[in-house]
């Protein structure tokens, strides 16, 4: 079994952050470890507070899966601060982790600020060059390159300029966007950007789908996948987890991770 590293925060509720990656690495079919740097007090509706952990305490627990679990791909989410990006891009550097897949967390779909302010500044200059692939959302790309995104063709223009900040590709993924289908755009650099289209379902639950998507990708690569096909394979799965999501709480219910289990009746559909 391949095994994939997550650097990112807990989330209370279990639909995004820390627990979001490991479940859709294990639906991959690949080992997830995990560095967890902060924790959010979090559930369906809203995030209460957030706690990050000593830096010290990060950069022991990166030393520690570098010592004893190797990894074949890497993913970071939610790192909340300056010094925690610093921290985690230095560690990378240091133990020569590749490649690296970088979710630029700043807003929780609740609304909720999960990146400092001062610390985009750090995202951009020292963690995105590591980066086999950045994947913000609409959002998150629009205030990366400076610009409104409200088109593909905006996420495309928004993706070269995320580009030049030195990541290897730039998926820009167009969820949040108000086109008919679901459409992400890939940029690798040149002239050309591959769209990755997928039907646009109708339902607030998709708490976590971000997360999900790039440890999807960061899965894809452990098992020895190019970019392209990664992607692809985790937009894919995605959908179809976005599609089984759960009405679970009161506001916006978790993807299911699991769903293929299902079709095999290992978990019946009648049991959730």
């Amino acid at each position: 079994m391949k095994t994939a590293l997550t650097i990112a925060t807990s989330d209370s509720g279990g639909g995004a952050g820390i627990q979001a990656d490991l479940k859709a690495m294990q639906a991959h079919g690949v080992y997830g470890a995990s560095v967890v740097v902060a924790s959010t007090a979090q559930n369906t509706r809203d995030v209460t507070d957030i706690h990050a952990f000593p830096t010290d305490h990060v950069a022991a627990q990166m030393d520690a899966i570098d010592d004893d679990i190797p990894a074949e791909a890497f993913k970071t989410g939610m790192l909340f601060s300056s010094e925690i990006i610093e921290t985690v891009a230095n560690k990378i550097e240091e133990h020569d982790w590749a490649p690296l897949v970088v979710d630029p967390v700043m807003i929780a779909k609740s609304g909720a600020q999960l990146l400092q302010d001062d610390a985009v500044a750090m995202l951009r200059d020292a963690l995105l060059p590591l980066a086999r692939v950045a994947t913000p959302n609409a959002h998150e790309a629009a205030h990366l390159a400076g610009m409104e995104i409200a088109s593909t063709e905006d996420a495309a223009e928004a993706a070269r300029r995320i580009y030049e900040f030195g990541p290897e590709a730039v998926l820009v993924k167009g969820g949040h966007l108000s086109t008919e289908q679901a459409v992400d755009v890939l940029f690798e650099g040149g002239n050309e950007v591959q769209h990755f289209r997928a039907e646009r379902i109708d339902t607030p639950h998709t708490h976590g789908t971000g997360c999900t998507y790039a440890s999807a990708i960061a899965a894809g690569l452990a098992k020895g996948y190019a970019l392209p096909e990664a992607t692809d394979r985790a937009k894919r799965y995605v959908t179809e987890a976005i599609r089984g999501g759960w009405a679970l709480g009161a506001g916006r219910g978790p993807t299911h991770h699991f769903y293929h289990l299902e079709a095999c009746g290992a978990f019946p559909a009648e049991d959730v």
